[in-house]
């Protein structure tokens, strides 16, 4: 069996940069997820160290974390952190858009992972709605919402770059561009 990595960023690049993270404000609501996670790349070896880093502080100590193995190509059992080993799981069962992390000390977080190849403007609609405190959205949901959105998205932009293509010309109800002279009459008689 071949595996094939989709790297976006560089393994060695990756531990400099910090994960980047939209998380939910501390409140009594309980929602369906603690924030969002938009890794650099699939390589989960190389991206869990800075998330990991980052949640520590306001988290504590990250001990295991869980994936659905269907957006990882390859999922570790264990990977190294600051000199001690993060335990790494999988489960079909789990929400693939989903990473779940534990730490003994103070509990369970739920994080939407927005995939790495997405859109700026997407991941940045996908972090701050999976931050709303109390919000009843699971991770699937965002993420199918979000392709909606995004599928208006382009055809308006299909739509206005056709417009400007036909130099701004109107459209019948069928989708056809039509001249000035399929245009009725005015009352003046000017088109």
């Amino acid at each position: 069996m071949t595996t094939t990595l989709d790297r976006t960023a560089p393994r060695d690049l990756a531990a400099e940069f910090p994960a980047r993270l939209s998380l939910t404000p501390k409140t009594t609501l309980g929602g369906q997820l603690d924030g969002a996670w938009w890794p650099c790349s699939r390589d989960l070896e190389a991206q869990l160290p800075p998330l990991a880093a980052a949640l520590e502080e306001s988290w504590g100590r990250i001990t295991r974390v869980t994936v659905n193995p269907t957006r990882w190509p390859v999922v570790p059992h264990t990977v190294s952190v600051d000199g001690r080993r993060l335990h790494v799981g999988w489960f079909t069962e789990q929400d693939p858009d989903k990473v779940i992390l534990l730490s003994y000390t103070v509990g369970r977080w739920d994080l939407l992972v927005i995939p790495p190849e997405t859109p700026p403007a997407a991941a940045a609609r996908l972090m701050a709605a999976a931050a709303i405190p109390g919000s009843v959205l699971t991770a699937g949901i965002l993420m199918a919402n979000e392709a909606v959105i995004g599928r208006g998205i382009r055809d308006a932009q299909r739509r206005e770059a056709t417009w400007e293509g036909e130099g701004g010309a109107c459209m019948s109800p069928f989708g056809d561009s039509m001249g000035r002279s399929a245009l009725p009459l005015s009352g003046n008689g000017w088109r």
